[in-house]
């Protein structure tokens, strides 16, 4: 017989569960079969190409991400999730804003076919979200945005501009650099 577990978590700020669920079901699987998720995009299956990448919210840890598609609903039960569905904010008259993330992949064209976006915006989102708490030196912007996409696949080769787009935010973010930029190099074109 297949062990279950009571599944509870609080997804984009909404709590959910208690769901009684099988113990080695997949996250992506969650989202999108229970859920109605589907912004969490499988691609690989085994965790390398990062299009399922959501991010986990940890007090005392702060955000990070994780692989849906590996990653267990047993992992994180409990736990505060972020989903792509939870990137854009919407206000009392249901006006839906982008957020400051996506308006930069906009702003640059990032993507071409928009598969792996999701996981991308999840990734930038989470080192806006570190940088807030640990600006990086203005001159290290390229190296932390490498750290932080340098495990995304995309396969239309959007990578430039993804880059671009998020080094671009945080230079004009407010906060999350320190001293001044004193040089204009660019691995990514």
């Amino acid at each position: 017989m297949q062990q279950r577990i009571q599944f509870s978590a609080t997804i984009n700020g909404q709590k959910t569960g208690p769901h009684e669920l099988p113990k080695d079901l997949m996250m992506i699987e969650f989202l999108q079969e229970y859920q109605g998720l589907t912004g969490t995009r499988l691609g690989c299956g085994q965790g390398v190409c990062r299009a399922c990448t959501i991010i986990v919210d940890e007090p005392g840890k702060g955000p990070h991400t994780v692989p849906a598609c590996v990653t267990g609903v047993a992992w994180l039960n409990g736990k505060s999730l972020r989903t792509i569905e939870g990137a854009a904010s919407t206000d009392d008259t249901g006006r839906i804003t982008a957020s400051a993330v996506q308006k930069a992949f906009l702003e640059h064209f990032s993507f071409q076919c928009g598969y792996c976006t999701p996981g991308f915006v999840n990734s930038a989102t989470v080192l806006m979200e570190q940088l807030q708490a640990r600006p990086v030196d203005a001159n290290a912007v390229e190296e932390a945005v490498e750290a932080a996409l340098d495990k995304h696949i995309c396969r239309c080769t959007g990578y430039v501009r993804y880059y671009h787009a998020v080094r671009d935010l945080i230079l004009a973010t407010p906060g999350l650099t320190t001293g001044q930029r004193t040089r204009e190099v660019s691995r990514h074109g």
